[in-house]
């Protein structure tokens, strides 16, 4: 099914989020009008070279005017009227920025492809039409009617087995009655042969012989509704594993798998009461046929014959589901929540030594006899002692309240688990630093430790030995290794599911650039309210990979993720990135909340769409030279012949933005010109807003004077004020730095010329005199 049928199909709330993907620069309209086409179209490739972004907007031209004598043909004039002006519109826009164009229809169809995953996602998740999850996908409706189906089943065994019971008590009552008269059964009947042998074959009397016709018919039905009971119990527990199968090998294990995904910041994970419902629905049904297979059990001791059923497959069946429910509880144990450090909550699975950690585990499987009765206790790397001691990996020791009872009363909806609050972890030294192998192959941000839960289950006379695990979390013992092991979690996550590979990193799998690309996005959209553009990730994926036309399918490796420099760098692109990253969350959330923030984008791009602009036109974007993240503004000029000029100011890093917020620096910040007047080279943030619309409400508002406040009939003259703004000096280090001044200063500064008055502001302004290379491009 096309892309735009599928859009067509989303609920409301889905269509309102598609709705703003459009506008002028390219109407929903011409969407609709040609999807075919323009689905078929490489627009990510147009997107960057220009013949081809050429050829393609002349294609869709000439598309738009087949479309048009279809509508002249079917005389829709309204149609007719709208083509008209959408194409007028678009020649006069982008017939000489072709490439303009082909990003932005590319950007809207990789943003449509994330709404229909979403959407798709949340269907599977049981959220599509409501939040509470109340509506299910079909496959989990079909899966509620077979739950439904058995407890059906198992009602109506229940009412066999009564039935089994009340023939039974009477067969027994008339053979004991009989047997008590002194009459003995023909031995003609092979169903009561074995009774024949306790009567006296003397008496043949009619009487007689009418009671055993009716006991020998009374045993043949009850053996007939054993036979039926036993097949049809068995066709119940085949039944039972089937469901157990969907339950713990697809719903669970999705369930894991988009643990896994929200654990490296991807969409959320559903909560666990649906399936809980489902596994203590089937587990209560598999205790209730235990029992009854049990009364058989009862029933056989009581009144058996030659070729009972009971005897010959009731062992099987009692095998049978005392296997389903102990595995069925096995997998109900699990890890609700991953371990993570609470300093840290956007980074699990990454633990610093000596560093207090949580993790909750939960029993899918709501007893309420089970509370206050399984001891939880927690280990780590009990599976891999001997492979650490190979690998050369560390060894720790937990430390804390490391074991707990579950109960149901810490959890909001009574649910069985046990939360751990206060756990650390302690290296183990060893004679060579703690390495138990000097030689071992792996850095420790590579090293991989399961942390195991185990417990002990007695129920209905089972004893169960139960044992669940985390992901593979990386134990550091400095903060500085964050970057690398999140990197790890990252990679590991992004390209397995399976739960115990603790050797993942002596040969890393390669991962595609779309798997990478999802997974960089995600590290924005999850800690602030913008993922990234398909621009954005163009950009990165050309730092990563070098330059190509289509980027999608392109392996990389973990070295070239991680570890090795990029080119002409002293740092790889993970740690680049990842600073970027702290960057943004720290410092300038709001803008890049706002939108506001170009961000990544490649030099080219950013002259080609910064030179058609009017002077005082800016953008921001990170720099791609500082390792530590920095973001710069590169805005128009024109120099004094009328060329277009692009600048640059050096880039903000951490340490300057911790003294001054960066919407106050581009609202402060000024160049002097050649007459020593101080201008402010930023006017509209691109494409056209005005730099106090975007960024005065982000400035923090001047304080009164003090005169205001104290005493009006005091002659003290107050303070002057100051105002921090930023300068780009002549022949300084830095293209920009700071300068307190007053606003009579900064007056003065920006409106006397050559009468300025002589003094310390004289030295001041000769300090900031300006070359003509005011700045030079990153």
């Amino acid at each position: 099914m096309a892309q735009w049928n599928q859009l067509q199909q989303l609920e409301t709330r889905y269509l309102e989020q598609l709705y703003h993907l459009y506008s002028d620069s390219f109407p929903m309209e011409l969407r609709q009008f040609l999807a075919p086409w323009i689905e078929s179209q490489d627009w990510a490739y147009a997107a960057n070279k220009e013949s081809h972004a050429t050829l393609v907007f002349h294609n869709l031209l000439g598309e738009i005017d087949q479309q048009y004598s279809r509508f002249l043909q079917e005389n829709n004039v309204l149609y007719q009227h709208n083509l008209r002006r959408i194409k007028q519109h678009l020649q006069s826009k982008y017939l000489e920025k072709p490439m303009e164009i082909a990003r932005i229809v590319a950007r809207c169809l990789w943003e449509e492809q994330r709404l229909l995953q979403t959407a798709t996602t949340a269907a599977q998740d049981g959220t599509a039409s409501h939040p509470s999850g109340t509506v299910v996908t079909e496959k989990q409706q079909i899966l509620e009617h077979n739950l439904q189906d058995i407890r059906k089943r198992v009602q109506d065994m229940e009412q066999k087995m009564k039935m089994l019971e009340n023939l039974q008590d009477d067969f027994d009552f008339n053979y004991k009655t009989l047997k008590s008269q002194g009459d003995n059964p023909p031995n003609s009947s092979p169903i009561c042969s074995e009774l024949s042998q306790d009567m006296n074959g003397n008496s043949q009397a009619a009487a007689t012989r009418q009671k055993m016709s009716q006991l020998e018919q009374m045993l043949s039905a009850l053996d007939q509704l054993r036979r039926q009971i036993v097949t049809e119990m068995a066709g119940l527990l085949s039944a039972m594993d089937f469901v157990q199968k969907n339950l713990t090998d697809d719903e669970l294990a999705d369930w894991k798998r988009r643990q896994q995904i929200a654990c490296i910041g991807g969409p959320p994970n559903i909560c666990l009461d649906r399936l809980e419902t489902w596994i203590t629905s089937l587990a209560e049904s598999q205790l209730q046929i235990r029992q009854q297979i049990k009364k058989l059990e009862e029933l056989q001791q009581k009144v058996s014959y030659k070729g009972d059923p009971i005897i010959q497959h009731r062992p099987a069946l009692e095998e049978k589901i005392v296997d389903l429910f102990r595995n069925l509880m096995k997998s109900a144990f699990v890890v609700e929540r991953q371990p993570c450090m609470p300093m840290h909550p956007d980074r699990p699975l990454v633990i610093k030594t000596g560093v207090q950690f949580t993790n909750k585990v939960r029993l899918l499987v709501k007893f309420p006899e089970l509370n206050y009765q399984l001891k939880i206790k927690v280990i780590i790397d009990k599976e891999s002692g001997d492979v650490a001691a190979i690998r050369g990996s560390r060894k720790f020791n937990i430390l804390g309240t490391n074991t707990k009872v579950m109960n149901m009363e810490e959890s909001n909806n009574g649910s069985l688990s046990a939360e751990f609050k206060h756990l650390t972890l302690r290296e183990q030294r060893c004679g060579n630093g703690g390495r138990t192998n000097s030689d071992a192959s792996l850095i420790v941000t590579e090293e991989l430790h399961l942390i195991t839960f185990e417990t002990e289950v007695y129920h209905q006379g089972l004893k169960m030995d139960l044992e669940t695990h985390s992901l593979p979390v990386v134990v550091i013992s400095n903060i500085c290794q964050m970057p690398n092991a999140w990197a790890s979690i990252l990679w590991y996550n992004m390209l397995t599911n399976h739960p115990k590979n603790v050797n993942f990193f002596t040969k890393p799998p390669v991962g595609t650039w779309d798997q990478v690309a999802e997974v960089l996005s995600w590290q924005f959209s999850s800690t602030t309210k913008r993922g990234l553009t398909i621009e954005q990730l163009t950009t990165l994926a050309e730092k990563l990979l070098g330059p190509c036309v289509n980027y999608s399918g392109c392996q990389i490796t973990w070295a070239k993720f991680c570890k090795e420099n990029m080119a002409g760098k002293g740092f790889s692109f993970w740690v680049w990135l990842d600073n970027i990253i702290d960057l943004v969350k720290k410092y300038i959330l709001a803008l890049w909340n706002e939108g506001y923030i170009l961000g990544f984008i490649s030099k080219e791009r950013e002259r080609a769409i910064l030179s058609p602009k009017p002077p005082g036109t800016f953008l921001l974007r990170f720099s791609e030279s500082s390792k530590e993240g920095g973001i710069t503004f590169t805005w128009v000029e024109k120099d004094i012949s009328g060329k277009t000029q692009i600048q640059s100011v050096e880039p903000y890093t951490k340490q300057q933005l911790n003294s001054m917020s960066f919407a106050e620096i581009i609202m402060g910040y000024k160049i002097m010109d050649a007459t020593n007047i101080l201008v402010s080279p930023l006017v509209y943030l691109f494409p056209e807003i005005p730099k106090e619309d975007a960024f005065g409400k982000y400035c923090r508002p001047e304080a009164a004077p003090e005169a205001e406040l104290g005493d009006p009939c005091s002659t003290i003259q107050p303070y002057l004020k100051t105002k921090f703004i930023c300068v780009t000096p002549t022949n300084s280090g830095n293209t920009s730095d700071l300068f307190p001044m007053s606003p009579r200063t900064l007056d003065s500064l920006m409106h006397n010329e050559a009468e300025a008055n002589p003094g310390p502001l004289d030295s001041l302004t000769l300090d900031m005199e300006l070359s003509s290379d005011v700045a030079s491009p990153m």
